[in-house]
This record gives structure tokens, C-alpha cells and sequence, in this order.
């Protein structure tokens, strides 16, 4: 039984090994970054996120984080129809009509108390995919985060659906996206107590699971096998 468990043990160490040779090739430059990000989120943006989200009345901060996320049905729309999705296209879109309507340029989630749930997202990235690139090495981009190699340039294509992006004003653009990143921020307040031991693969790992799951639209990739061959023993 000890030799079992540690063959067992030796393979997961091995294959652990394998998973970040094979999407983590650039770790050690990536590992420089996210401890820049650590730092700068540490000293300037989670406190400025906190004393955000103990200052801003519940209400306030809800409608503006659904604000945000009724812009986002934009960039879902686009990638729905590249990718052949037209029926979650004008689930994304008849969302954004009634949001950015009845539910006043969407401070109020109107959709979702009509039956139309918000989804899980689509962008540039997920189409890519779907039109056959692959992922690439895993990135942790200055500011931005983790990505891929296939993500990265995503963000800059998706940000053509952003109607500020188009604004001459260049305060007003510079404004909505800093509250869109501090709204970002402070929605992840609650998750920055869950990490255990090192973070910067907690982070890599969760990305590129939830990255993937995003691909396939939910569906989960066995990677045992059948187990039907097991059921004698």
C-alpha cells in the first residue's frame, strides 16, 4: 500500500511537472510580473476598492456594477455571432434592449426578473478558440493580469465594442474606465482571503480552468478516462 501511494505520488509530482512545462514555459518572467501587480494592487488599488465599497451605499454600487455589465452584452452580441451562437446572440441582445431601456442605460437588472438570466460571457479570446487557435503559453500581463498568448490581443479587439472607447472626451473615457476597473476590483474582494499557498499558481491554475470551461461552454473534459473498467474491482 506505501508503494502504491507513493507511485501514485511520484506520477501526480510528474505530471504537475509536465502541465506547467507545457502551459507555463515563461513562469519565471510571469512570476517578476505578478509580483509587480501584488505590490501594485497591495499599495494603490484594493485600498482604494475597500474604502469604495465602505463608502458606496449597496445601491449604488449594485447599479453600477450592473451598468457595466450591460455594456458588456455589446461585446457578447459581437462574439456571439462570430462565433455562430444566434440564438444566445439575441439572448445577450434582448437583454441589452431591455436594460438599457426600461432598465434606465442598465442600473437595473430588468432582463433577469423577465426570464433572461445574464450568461457567462463571450469575447474575442473564447472565438478565437472556437475558430481553432490554441491557447498558447499562459501570461501574466503588467496591470491587466493573467491571459494567454491567445487572450492577450483578445482585450484589444474586444475593447472596439466599448461605445466610450469611440468618446472624444478624453477625461470622460479615462474616468469610465477607471471606475470600471475599481467596480472589477472591489468584485473580488471576497476572493482574497480564499488562496492557500502560492498564489501566483492558485491564480494561473483557476484562469486557465475557468478560461476553458468558458470555451466549452460548460462542458467539463474527463481526463480519467472511462472508469467503466473499474467496476469489477
Amino acid at each position: 500500500m506505501k508503494l502504491l501511494t507513493t507511485i501514485i505520488l511520484a506520477l501526480t509530482l510528474f505530471s504537475s511537472s509536465l502541465y506547467a512545462e507545457e502551459v507555463d514555459p515563461l513562469e519565471s518572467i510571469n512570476r517578476n510580473m505578478f509580483y509587480f501587480n501584488e505590490r501594485l494592487d497591495h499599495y494603490a488599488l484594493r485600498p482604494i476598492a475597500v474604502a469604495y465599497s465602505d463608502v458606496m451605499p449597496n445601491p449604488l454600487e449594485r447599479g453600477i456594477d450592473n451598468f457595466f455589465s450591460n455594456l458588456n452584452e455589446i461585446t457578447n452580441v459581437a462574439n456571439d455571432l462570430l462565433q455562430g451562437k444566434f440564438k444566445q446572440a439575441g439572448h445577450d441582445g434582448g437583454r441589452f434592449l431591455i436594460n438599457s431601456t426600461i432598465g434606465m442605460a442598465g442600473l437595473f437588472d430588468v432582463a433577469e426578473r423577465a426570464g433572461l438570466s445574464e450568461s457567462d460571457g463571450e469575447d474575442f479570446g473564447q472565438t478565437l478558440a472556437v475558430w481553432g487557435v490554441g491557447e498558447g503559453p499562459y501570461l501574466m500581463l503588467p496591470l491587466m493580469g493573467p491571459s494567454t498568448l491567445r487572450d492577450a490581443p483578445s482585450k484589444f479587439v474586444d475593447s472596439f465594442t466599448d461605445p466610450f472607447s469611440y468618446s472624444d472626451d478624453v477625461r470622460t473615457k479615462n474616468s469610465v474606465r477607471a471606475v470600471d476597473l475599481l467596480n472589477t476590483r472591489v468584485s473580488f474582494l471576497g476572493l482574497d482571503e480564499m488562496s492557500s499557498g502560492d498564489k501566483y499558481l492558485f491564480v494561473r491554475d483557476v484562469y486557465l480552468q475557468r478560461t476553458r470551461y468558458l470555451v466549452n461552454d460548460g462542458a467539463i473534459e474527463d481526463d480519467f478516462g472511462d472508469f467503466d473498467d473499474f467496476d469489477d474491482y
